[in-house]
């Protein structure tokens, strides 16, 4: 590679999402472009987009693409001094070399070189290689031209029966919004119970929810192929049944996008995500990653994971643009914390659930308790539960999850704060929470269920 004379530092971004376009923004906020010239890669058409409201998008809730997005590569341009090339892929890492391989819109190849690499290539879903799962009218929904391409067919093709294969966070959302489109819909779940990140318990709570919505949800079925009619989707099959669809959506999950990664010889966790510290350093001098596509600490198993949350890529992706800059700043790890709305209810968990818990060695009490969103007197007063999972001899709170209806989820913030900070359940049952009758019983369910399980400990 030819040596670059007088050049500037230049920064190459791999993805222009949450993590990519933090680290570019914090690396451009602390060295202006006299210093360093930044180049960011996209491969779709859109930037600083939020992934979390596509099924929003999807169900009209909100209005159109565009309130999704953030800040758009025009806006990276002239504000920032942003290189950003979208419709473009990064094919190949050179380390050694320093050099990116890239693909433009036109089909051109061609090579940049780098001084340092931020590697933000995200999530890709997992895709169980059904048969049919290429016909039209079956899709991923993992980007906004994801979601932009399902709204579409919507229109055009006025589908009546949607199948959503697979029970998590997107697939459930996606059933929701195809559900206030007034299509007949099926989620098909190989799980017990839907939403494997809660426990079958909690779990049971979204399935009657879903079920009083009028959507039919299949739990211990597994997808087997795909059927087609006229080149266009027509049904699902499991060993069980057939399943009559105009269109489906494949939300069995995701993985790290570390493939590139990988070629390139970066060291590649036991999770699939890229290893990196908590300055996001990867294990090559100059390289850095964040985002869907690494691994991260759990602050509560001690485990690395990988856990696709747009939380973790901001926060990961504005650590790596701060050290990129020349600052200091580390990413302290993640608990999981996640909430959703799930037909009328919200849906809310951090830390671990029994599975996870048993999985890291803890032995532990658990508590589940029902309890009302406001005084029992207000008007407007519904109900939730919340379960709290705490360490055996030491009290130590390892996890909570909350279903309930409206108002009862964001009180996992509680329970993640208290996490954090490694407090036990009799530390959480003498916290000083804000009450008034609108907002809670005088004794809020966090503070209860804490105070329950701690009884069960004996202390």
């Amino acid at each position: 590679m030819e040596r670059r004379v007088n050049a500037r530092t230049r920064l190459l971004v791999v993805g222009g999402d949450a993590a990519g376009m933090s680290a570019a923004s914090q690396a451009r906020r602390r060295i202006g472009p006299d210093g360093l010239e930044v180049i960011a890669f996209e491969r779709g058409a859109h930037t600083s987009y939020s992934a979390c409201g596509i099924p929003y998008l999807v169900g009209k809730t909100v209005a159109g693409p565009e309130d999704l997005v953030a800040r758009d590569p025009a806006t990276f341009r002239r504000d920032q001094a942003i290189d950003v090339r979208t419709g473009t892929e990064v094919r190949a890492l050179d380390l050694d070399r320093r050099t990116a391989e890239a693909v433009g819109p036109d089909g051109r190849v061609y090579t940049e070189p780098f001084d340092h690499l931020m590697v933000a290539t995200g999530a890709v879903p997992v895709r169980p290689g059904l048969p049919g799962d290429e016909t039209e009218g079956v899709f991923g929904v993992q980007t906004l031209d994801d979601g932009i391409a399902v709204t579409a067919y919507l229109e055009e093709r006025r589908p009546k029966r949607a199948v959503v294969v697979g029970g998590g966070y997107i697939g459930l959302e996606m059933a929701e919004a195809f559900a206030m489109r007034g299509l007949e819909v099926t989620v098909i779940t190989s799980g017990a119970e839907p939403m494997s990140t809660l426990d079958p318990d909690m779990g049971a709570l979204v399935h009657g929810a879903m079920a009083e919505m009028g959507i039919d949800v299949r739990t211990g079925e597994r997808a087997s192929a795909i059927e087609a009619e006229g080149g266009r989707v027509a049904a699902v099959v499991t060993p069980e049944k057939t399943y009559p669809a105009d269109i489906v959506v494949l939300g069995l999950g995701v993985r790290p996008g570390s493939d590139l990664a990988r070629e390139a010889g970066l060291e590649i966790g036991p999770t699939g995500g890229i290893v990196v510290d908590a300055r996001m350093r990867t294990s090559h001098e100059g390289v850095w990653a964040a985002g869907d596509c690494v691994e991260s600490f759990h602050r509560i198993s001690r485990r690395p994971v990988a856990i696709a949350l747009g939380t973790h890529a901001n926060k990961q992706g504005r650590v790596a643009g701060i050290n990129i800059g020349g600052g200091y700043a580390r990413f302290e790890g993640v608990l999981g914390t996640a909430i959703t709305k799930v037909c009328d209810l919200e849906v809310a968990r951090t830390g671990l659930n029994e599975a996870e818990a048993e999985a890291a060695g803890f032995a532990f009490e658990e508590v589940t308790m029902e309890s009302t969103t406001r005084a029992g007197y207000y008007p407007g007063a519904t109900w939730m539960t919340v379960k709290l999972l705490a360490e055996r001899r030491s009290g130590r709170l390892l996890g909570g999850q909350i279903v309930g209806r409206e108002n009862s989820g964001k009180r996992v913030d509680v329970l993640a704060t208290a996490l954090w900070n490694g407090m036990d359940v009799e530390d959480v049952a003498g916290m000083d929470l804000g009450y008034a009758p609108p907002f809670s019983p005088v004794w809020d369910p966090v503070l209860i269920a804490a105070r329950k399980l701690a009884e069960r400990i004996g202390h």
